[in-house]
C-alpha cells in the first residue's frame, strides 16, 4: 500500500470521510453522524440500544476485589511457571503465541495500574509494594522485547507479523496510562545545569518511558512488513495470509490489519529513527496511511461476506483456480474459531473513536451477541439455554456453534486435540472484548466540526448498558475456568470440563468435524490438496511452512493421565471438603500450557474490567 504524505489538513479530512461514510453492508441507510460539519440529512436516528430486547434490569453491581486478586494470581503463575528471565521469553511458546502473551500481559498491567489504588495493603509501604509488583512484570515484558525472534518472524505469515505490531502498541498504551495516573510531570522535560534536585525529579518521567521509542520502532517496522500482504489483484483487495501457500484471504489476517492499523493511527507515538537511505526523517503520529488502511480493510471485510448464518466470522476464502482467469474469492472455508470473533472488536472500537460512526459500535455488539448466543447462553434470560441439570452424567449439552451450556469452546476443546495455536484463541477473544467494552472516551472534535452532544450521550449509555449485560455470561465462563486450575494454579484449556463431568473424544463430542467446506487447519495443519498448496503444507505450532512427505503431520492427541484429582469448586473455584477422584480431561493432548494460562488471565481481566464499568 502506497504511503500517503502527511500534508496539513489531511488527517481531519480522512476522519471526516469516515464519520460521514462509515462502512455499511449493502445500501443500508446510515446512522446520523455524531461528528459533522453540516447538520446531517437523509440518515436514520442514532440507536437507543445495542441490545435486541428491552433491558430494564439494573446493571450488575461491581464485583469485589477477589476477582482482581485472582487475575493477578493468574499473571503471577503465568510468569513464575512459564517465563524465563535468562532467555527473556516464554521458552515453551512459539513466536506468535509469545506475542499474544505479551499483549495480554500489557493489558493486565494497565488494569493493575488503574485498579490497585482501590486495594489497601496497609502500612506506609502500600504504594511501594504495588509499584514494585507492576514494575516487576513490566521489566519482564521489556525483557521479552529483546527475547523476541524478530528475524524469524519477518519470514513468517502476515498474521504472525501483525501480532507483533499490535502487541507493542498495547505496551505503549500501558506506559502512557501508568504515567498519566501516577507520574505526571510538572517540570520542563529538559534538565540544564543549575536545575536543582526538585526540578530534576519533577521533569523525570516514569522509568518505563525509556523503552517507548523501542516499542514504537518495532510496531512501525512490523506494520510496514504486514502492509505487503495487502493486494488488489485478487478479490478486489484484502490481506493474503501466507505468501508461501496458495492465495488465501482469511478473517484473522484482515481483522489484524484493521485493528493494528487503527491502533497505530491512534496510539503510535512517532518514530524518530533516521537513516541515509530514507527520503524523509522521522515517522509521524496520526499518520493518514494508518487511518486509510483501517478504513479500506474494514470496508473490504464487510463487503466480502465472511460471516455465516449465526453471524460468526468463518475462516476465509480461496480463489477457485479451476476457473481460468478467476480472481474472485469464491471458495469459502466455513471453519469457525473464537479468535476470529475477537480481534476485529479492537478495530471497531478504534474506528468509532476517530469518527463517531455509531455503526462501528453496533456491528461490534452484534458480533459479541452472536458469539454469546453460539455458546448456548440467553442474554435476555441471563442463563444457559439448556438446563445443565437435565444432562445425564457423562454426556454433553448440545453444541451451539461456538460452545455449549453457556461456556465458550473451541471445536478441539472437549476432545483434547487443540494445537498450540488453538490453545491461544480464547485468550485473544477476551482481550479484545475487554478493549471494545472499555468506557467511551470523549470524542476529539477537529476544527470546523461539530459534536451532537445528545447523540453522543445516547450512544455512550447504549454501549455501557450492552457491555454490562455481558457480565453474567463472562462470570459464568470465569467460574468454570477457575474450576479447571490444578494445584499449581494453572488453567486448563476446556473450561467446561468440571461443569459437564464428561470425558469425550472427537467421535462423541457432538460436533460434526467432517462438515462440508470446513478445514481445521489451525489444529490439524493444511491439507495436501490443490486448494491449499499441495505438498507445501503449513503446520500449527511452527508458524512456518514445510515440504513434507505424504502422510506426515503434527499430532496433538494424547492419553489421559490416570488418577487425577478433580474437585468440586466453590463460586470462585476454591476446593470444597468433598472430593471426587476423576480423570482430568485437561491433562490430555498438550495439557496445561503458557497459552491456556494466558486464556485464563484474559478471561478474568475481562470479568473484572466489564464489572467495573
Amino acid at each position: 500500500m502506497a504511503r500517503l504524505s502527511a500534508v496539513a489538513g489531511l488527517v481531519g479530512l480522512l476522519t471526516l470521510q469516515i464519520a460521514l461514510a462509515a462502512p455499511t453492508k449493502g445500501d443500508a441507510q446510515q446512522y446520523c453522524p455524531v461528528l459533522y460539519t453540516e447538520p446531517p440529512k437523509n440518515c436514520k436516528p442514532l440507536p437507543e440500544s445495542f441490545l435486541t430486547f428491552s433491558s430494564k434490569s439494573p446493571a450488575p453491581p461491581p464485583v469485589d476485589s477477589l476477582v482482581l486478586e485472582y487475575a493477578v494470581e493468574a499473571l503471577a503463575v503465568l510468569q513464575d511457571q512459564y517465563f524465563h528471565p535468562d532467555y527473556a521469553t516464554w521458552p515453551s511458546a512459539i513466536d506468535w503465541t509469545a506475542a499474544v502473551a505479551g499483549t495480554v500481559i500489557a493489558g493486565m498491567l494497565t488494569t493493575m495500574s488503574k485498579s490497585l489504588v482501590s486495594i489497601q495493603l496497609g502500612g506506609e509501604s502500600d504504594w511501594k509494594a504495588k509499584e514494585n509488583l507492576i514494575s516487576n512484570y513490566y521489566a519482564q515484558l521489556v525483557g521479552s522485547y529483546y527475547g523476541q525472534d524478530v528475524l524469524s518472524i519477518r519470514g513468517q505469515a502476515y498474521d504472525d507479523i501483525l501480532w507483533v505490531a499490535l502487541g507493542w502498541i498495547e505496551a505503549i498504551n500501558f506506559v502512557r496510562t501508568h504515567t498519566e495516573l501516577h507520574y505526571p510531570r510538572s517540570g520542563s522535560p529538559e534538565v540544564v545545569p543549575g536545575s536543582g534536585l526538585k526540578n530534576i525529579i519533577d521533569s523525570t518521567p516514569w522509568h518505563g518511558h525509556n523503552w517507548m521509542a523501542s516499542f514504537a520502532h518495532r510496531s512501525r517496522i512490523f506494520w510496514n512488513l504486514g502492509a505487503r500482504g495487502w493486494e488488489t489483484k485478487l478479490c478486489n483487495g484484502g490481506m493474503v495470509w501466507n505468501p508461501r501457500l496458495n492465495p488465501y484471504k482469511n478473517a484473522i489476517t484482515n481483522e489484524l490489519w484493521v485493528s493494528t492499523s487503527i491502533s497505530m493511527y491512534r496510539h503510535f507515538p512517532g518514530d524518530n529513527f533516521t537513516a541515509p537511505w530514507l527520503a524523509t526523517a522521522g515517522f509521524p503520529t496520526n499518520d493518514p496511511a494508518h487511518l486509510q488502511a483501517a478504513m479500506e480493510g474494514y470496508q473490504w471485510l464487510i463487503d466480502v461476506n465472511m460471516t455465516n448464518h449465526r453471524g460468526l466470522f468463518v475462516d476465509g476464502y480461496h480463489i477457485d483456480s479451476r476457473r481460468p482467469g478467476n480472481t474472485k474469492c469464491d471458495l469459502r472455508d466455513e471453519m469457525v474459531y473464537t479468535y476470529n470473533q475477537g480481534v476485529l472488536l479492537t478495530g471497531q472500537r478504534g474506528l468509532w473513536t476517530v469518527s463517531g460512526g455509531a455503526s462501528f459500535l453496533e456491528e461490534g455488539h452484534v458480533l459479541i451477541q452472536s458469539v454469546i448466543e453460539a455458546t448456548g447462553w440467553s442474554l435476555e434470560e441471563n442463563k444457559a439455554i439448556d438446563d445443565l441439570k437435565s444432562v445425564p452424567s457423562g454426556r454433553l449439552p448440545p453444541w451451539r456453534g461456538l460452545g455449549r451450556g453457556g461456556i465458550i469452546e473451541e471445536q478441539c476443546d472437549a476432545s483434547g486435540t487443540c494445537s498450540q495455536d488453538g490453545q491461544t484463541f480464547k485468550g485473544v477473544f477476551f482481550h479484545h472484548l475487554t478493549s471494545f467494552c472499555a468506557p467511551l472516551d470523549p470524542l476529539r472534535v477537529e476544527k470546523g466540526m461539530k459534536l451532537n452532544k445528545r447523540g453522543y450521550q445516547r450512544i455512550k449509555t447504549a454501549h455501557i448498558t450492552a457491555c454490562s449485560r455481558y457480565v453474567s455470561w463472562i462470570k459464568h465462563n470465569a467460574l468454570a475456568a477457575l474450576g479447571t486450575r490444578d494445584d499449581a494454579g494453572r488453567f486448563g484449556m476446556w473450561w467446561g470440563a468440571g461443569i459437564f463431568n464428561a470425558v469425550v473424544t472427537l467421535d462423541n463430542d457432538g460436533i460434526n468435524h467432517d462438515a462440508e467446506n470446513t478445514t481445521d487447519y489451525r489444529n490439524q495443519g493444511t491439507p495436501e490438496d490443490d486448494t491449499w498448496g499441495g505438498l507445501h503444507r503449513w503446520l500449527p505450532g511452527t508458524g512456518r511452512w514445510s515440504v513434507l512427505d505424504p502422510g506426515t503431520g503434527q499430532k496433538v492427541l494424547g492419553g489421559i493421565k490416570e488418577n487425577q484429582d478433580m474437585r468440586d469448586r466453590s463460586e470462585y473455584g476454591e476446593p470444597r471438603q468433598d472430593k471426587r477422584s476423576l480423570q482430568d480431561p485437561n491433562e490430555r493432548g498438550r495439557g496445561r500450557t503458557v497459552e491456556t494460562q494466558v486464556g485464563g488471565l484474559a478471561l478474568l481481566r475481562a470479568y473484572w474490567e466489564l464489572s467495573q464499568s
